[in-house]
């Protein structure tokens, strides 16, 4: 398992990614989920992978030398695509070639063919995109209502994105709400883990030095993980308890005696129905 974050902001794209593959309790191991593919001046671009570990690592191998058929021009790759939507293209058929390739003999053992990756980035000339691609090859693009992709273990980290992020939201506000999603996600399932990829790119550069892996002894993140959880401590016992009678000190009782909404009723004897 894993837990991988995108998001398009109007400011640029933020990428994070987790390291730990697990096929079992004895199991775990360390493989980067993220690939970065830049040209400075031309293009740039990120992948994030989750899923079978063969599957992704042979998808990734395949898209280098992937081609798209272009009639009479010169066969579309992700280095001369000139959108990001032919890149993403070439992205789906190198997961459909791996698909023809493996995914017989996947069935024949018993083992799905279970991949989804996350493909962003800009090329010169237009603007920068994000897309989700799922295990058919097929794929999804990120909106301004929908500006963040996760896949592998979300739910955990979904909540905080919900909540902070919007297209108007910084990139260093973006990242830290990344790494917050992270953490609540490392805190909650085992099979994600530490060290962490953390991309941060500025719309129209088509490069960056904001790239850093991130391990058990970054401050920065040690400090994200103390205090975040000492933030959502306080918060909660900011709230008040639980007023179960009306009138009185109660601000916001809890039983208000509406009719609409009866509280359950109880079964006192053997023969008592209450449908």
């Amino acid at each position: 398992m894993t837990y991988c974050v995108g998001v398009r902001l109007n400011a640029g794209l933020v990428f994070l990614s987790d390291s730990r593959t697990n096929a079992g309790l004895d199991q775990i191991s360390t493989f980067r989920k993220m690939m970065v593919y830049e040209k400075p001046g031309d293009r740039f671009m990120v992948l994030l992978s989750a899923g079978n570990l063969s599957i992704s690592q042979s998808v990734r191998e395949i898209l280098q030398v992937e081609k798209l058929e272009n009639g009479d021009k010169p066969p579309i790759t992700i280095w001369n695509a000139t959108s990001m939507f032919d890149a993403v293209r070439v992205l789906g058929s190198a997961v459909r070639r791996v698909h023809e390739q493996d995914g017989a003999s996947l069935k024949r053992a018993g083992i799905d063919f279970n991949a989804s990756m996350i493909f962003g980035g800009q090329i010169a000339g237009e603007a920068m995109r994000l897309f989700l691609v799922y295990s058919a090859g097929n794929f999804i693009e990120a909106t301004r209502e929908t500006c963040y992709f996760q896949i592998g273990e979300s739910k955990y980290g979904k909540p905080i994105l919900d909540r902070m992020i919007t297209p108007a939201t910084s990139l260093d506000e973006a990242a830290k709400c990344a790494l917050v999603s992270m953490d609540s996600t490392l805190k909650s399932n085992l099979s994600v883990g530490l060290p962490l990829d953390l991309l941060v790119y500025q719309d129209g550069r088509f490069q960056t030095e904001q790239l850093v892996c991130i391990d058990e002894h970054n401050e920065y993140f040690r400090m994200i993980r103390g205090s975040w959880g000492q933030k959502l401590r306080a918060a909660f016992e900011s709230i008040d308890a639980p007023q179960w009678e009306s009138g009185g000190a109660a601000a916001h009782p809890l039983r208000t005696g509406r009719e609409s909404c009866e509280p359950m009723r109880k079964i006192t004897h053997p023969n008592e129905r209450i449908v």
